[in-house]
């Protein structure tokens, strides 16, 4: 598990992210979220929807920032991550899409904490006990290796929103339409990966602003 402070939030806030992959019982981690079990209050993301650490970091910045200015639309700042996931302002769909299913096999699961009796310990024993998977490190090549860029695509509607930009002739980075960068003409899959990453972060900000 790591604990991190993002810059720009209070010094005391703290966001712990553990990930798991080949996890056992996601279909009882859901229902203790379904159940309103506090003791399970986290944010549980499927791993194979998340394209790289700022994609899932962005969101959890953006629920940590509106749940310190009163702004939450959830219930608490964990459902917000799952929320500002999407791009749109639909709470169910976000939870359908980037939530813990029962078919969920590699997964997130997100802290944030200003209690001082809420510790990186204690989060972790709890976590170990109660996940049955096995942990992996937060960092990059980890997080990439379970994406299902299939499913993010299709989640983020990025096939019709390439589409549309080629009929009405816009462009994305370098004067490229923006079809061209997510299909990796140039064989570049950090390149890509990279596009895809601002497409989504784009897409995930304009939901922010409505």
């Amino acid at each position: 598990m790591e604990t991190i402070h993002l810059a720009h939030l209070p010094e005391d806030l703290l966001v712990h992210v553990a990930l798991f992959k080949e996890v056992q019982n996601a279909a009882f981690l859901q229902e203790q979220l379904l159940q309103g079990n506090t003791t399970f209050e986290y944010a549980f993301i499927d791993a194979s929807v998340i394209v790289s650490t700022n994609h899932l970091l962005a969101a959890v910045f953006r629920a940590a920032n509106d749940w310190l200015n009163g702004r939450l639309k959830s219930k608490n700042v964990h459902s917000e991550i799952v929320f500002c996931l999407g791009m749109n302002n639909n709470i169910v769909e976000s939870f359908r899409r980037f939530g813990i299913s029962p078919a969920t096999s590699s997964l997130f699961a997100i802290k944030v904490s200003k209690t001082p009796q809420i510790d990186p310990a204690t989060i972790q024993s709890h976590l170990s006990g109660s996940v049955q998977g096995i942990p992996v490190p937060f960092i990059e090549a980890e997080v990439q290796s379970f994406t299902d860029m299939a499913k993010v695509h299709k989640i983020y509607k990025l096939n019709d929103t390439t589409r549309s930009d080629r009929k009405n002739g816009k462009r994305g980075e370098g004067n490229r339409p923006v079809d061209e960068m997510l299909d990796g003409n140039e064989g570049k899959k950090r390149s890509e990966r990279q596009d895809l990453e601002g497409i989504i972060l784009g897409l995930m900000a304009l939901r922010g602003a409505t």
